[in-house]
């Protein structure tokens, strides 16, 4: 079943934007409940990840931990949806 949806995602070539808001949908499971409800908007943009933080503390730290966002997030889904994390 999941390989015929895999295919039925390549055929009608939206494979990518299928990952992208899975990535999206998974930031709070990831990040977990305190940076989610501190996140006021997170979206992908040429494979650029922009997360907006409302928390002026908390945005520093995650600036920090860029590359261990971007791993955790590649662990979570299996394989690398984008290639840089930008916190604003």
């Amino acid at each position: 079943m999941g390989e015929a949806i895999s295919e039925m995602l390549k055929a009608f070539r939206i494979e990518g934007k299928f990952y992208e808001t899975d990535l999206v949908n998974s930031w709070e499971r990831v990040m977990g409940k305190p940076i989610a409800t501190r996140t006021s908007k997170i979206y992908i943009k040429d494979k650029k990840l922009f997360v907006h933080i409302s928390s002026a503390p908390l945005k520093h730290e995650l600036n920090m931990s860029r590359d261990k966002i971007l791993v955790m997030l590649t662990k979570e889904l299996g394989q690398p949806i984008v290639n840089e994390v930008i916190i604003k």
